[in-house]
């Protein structure tokens, strides 16, 4: 079982995210390996096609980053992940909520010469929910590098006033582009990036409001 301590719980409120190691095991690791290889290939074996399938192996652009958007549905193996109650109160912990429920998970794959993902606000999608509050959990199934396309997150972005720009999510021009003209209206000419870089299993908690995406594979 996952729990945060008090120093991760101060640094993610300081900083709008948190970097952790061994959220799942190693065994874990392989079996969301197989899950991937299987609901890439339109295989689900709960016979509930997921929300959004933006991804499928032999009919999709092999440059962008393959995604499913509530594999969960669609995969007892990714559900036993996405719906653990120790992932959901360090959520609930981080968020000073009651207790937490899932709004989405998002299966995220991207090989050796794929793009990027331009940097965006979870909040941003959200603009119905209300408080409009949100805390992601990001687990990586390999070992991070930054030039290996990791997930980078801006240093006390979640600080900076809300925003509904979307931007273009699968490999844009320019990644940070939007991030910047944000960063610019606070007055900040140098904002701080952070690659999420840690061994396989670890993985951040973000908070919604932080801005967050990630450069080529």
């Amino acid at each position: 079982m996952f729990s945060l301590t008090n120093k991760e719980t101060l640094d993610f409120h300081r900083d709008g995210y948190v970097f952790v190691d061994k959220l799942i095991s190693d065994s874990t690791i392989e079996e969301l390996k197989d899950a991937f290889d299987q609901i890439f290939c339109g295989q689900f074996d709960t016979g509930v096609r997921p929300d959004e399938v933006n991804w499928q192996a032999g009919e999709s652009n092999p440059t962008k980053t393959r995604q499913i958007c509530n594999a969960w549905k669609g995969n007892a193996q990714i559900a036993k992940t996405s719906l653990r109650e120790d992932i959901g109160k360090a959520c609930a912990q981080l968020g000073g909520w009651p207790g937490a429920r899932i709004q989405v998970d998002n299966s995220l794959w991207k090989p050796p010469g794929v793009g990027s993902i331009g940097m965006h606000r979870d909040c941003s999608y959200l603009s119905w929910l209300n408080p409009r509050e949100m805390i992601s959990c990001w687990i990586a199934l390999d070992d991070t590098t930054e030039d290996g396309g990791t997930m980078e997150l801006v240093t006390g972005s979640h600080q900076w006033s809300p925003t509904d720009e979307l931007g273009e999510f699968h490999d844009p021009t320019d990644y940070q582009a939007l991030m910047r003209a944000s960063a610019l209206v606070e007055g900040i000419e140098r904002p701080e990036i952070a690659p999420v870089l840690v061994k396989k299993g670890g993985g951040s908690f973000h908070h919604g409001w932080t801005w967050h995406g990630s450069g080529p594979n």
